[in-house]
């Protein structure tokens, strides 16, 4: 029986710039403010991240009617919806939006079209938060669609100005067969200028596209709720290579491994470094015997925190 040998590390994996940002949104307001600092929804979807910042004073909650008057509360980097907005001012809340910047860049583009008269298609999952929060910039004329079959069933008050958006953390694939089909559909659909589907989500799976030809097993860090993370998965399947998805080395199976010399080791923009080297590590003690980070590319985007967490400014970041 082959004896499993070689470990190939995808590049880039693991954390983005926007998660990155969210959780340090989150850790700066604890220590500025002290504890507890309320959250709306699961600051990125991972659960050891999340687990973390409740040890620091971090209080996760679905409803603002759980959060007491005067409180400091956190959007999650999925966004919210205006509605969601509203209720923390009138509430009088003490606001940080840790929205990631590429979802916000989609919700302004939502904002100034719907001015301009435009329906929307959004390309998302349904009840996933980030989708929840894009739609709900609008009360009306956005119409989610999941999979080629939905767009045949969109009824629109008007076909002259139609706009698509994008969930930023779809399989990149997926989302170019949808669009495909709204494109035939609809021909006069104004797509954004870039798309939608954020840098990191596209380097992961580009990084996946190059590593699951190349092993026997492909292994993803990321929380069962990771949109990205499961896209992963998902993708190296597709690919013809057996994958499974673990939020922590001890969800790891020997019998995945038995017959496989060769495992592929990715990480979602959720899930921290130190659950890949305790994978790492678990990998060793199945038998691994080397491991080798494979070329990819070098991510280097930051975005700035919410003015009054002491970050610097725009202009000082850009160097203007």
């Amino acid at each position: 029986m082959q004896q499993l040998g070689e470990v190939l590390l995808a590049e880039p994996r693991g954390f983005c710039a926007g998660v990155d940002r969210a959780i340090e949104i989150v850790e700066r307001a604890i220590r500025k403010f002290g504890a507890p600092i309320y959250v709306r929804h699961e600051i990125v979807h991972n659960t050891f991240v999340v687990n973390d910042l409740k040890a620091k004073g971090a209080i996760f909650i679905e409803d603002l009617a759980e959060v007491p008057p005067g409180a400091t509360l956190v959007f999650s980097a999925h966004g919210v919806s205006q509605a969601v907005r509203r209720e923390a001012a009138e509430r009088g809340f003490s606001v940080f939006d840790a929205t990631c910047p590429l979802v916000t860049k989609v919700h302004v583009e939502v904002a100034k079209l719907a001015r301009e008269g435009y329906e929307f298609i959004m390309i998302g999952h349904k009840g996933h938060p980030e989708v929840e929060g894009t739609m709900g910039q609008l009360s009306s004329g956005i119409h989610l669609v999941e999979e080629v079959e939905d767009v045949a069933r969109v009824q629109l008050a008007q076909q002259v100005k139609l706009a698509v958006v994008t969930q930023t953390t779809l399989s990149v694939d997926d989302a170019a067969e949808i669009l495909a089909a709204v494109r035939k559909r609809f021909p006069q659909v104004r797509e954004p200028k870039q798309q939608d589907i954020c840098y990191a989500t596209q380097n992961r799976q580009d990084a996946v596209k190059v590593m699951a030809p190349q092993v026997d097993v492909v292994v993803v860090v990321g929380s069962p709720t990771s949109s990205n993370s499961n896209r992963l998965r998902e993708l190296a399947e597709r690919l013809g290579t057996p994958a499974y998805m673990v939020d922590g080395a001890e969800d790891l199976h020997l019998e995945w491994f038995e017959g496989r010399s060769r495992v592929g080791l990715t990480a979602g923009a959720s899930a921290p470094d130190v659950l890949v080297q305790a994978v790492i590590s678990r990998l060793r003690e199945f038998g691994a015997t080397s491991v080798r980070k494979m070329d990819g590319v070098q991510e280097h985007t930051r975005f700035p925190l919410p003015v009054g967490l002491g970050d610097k400014s725009m202009a000082e970041l850009s160097g203007s």
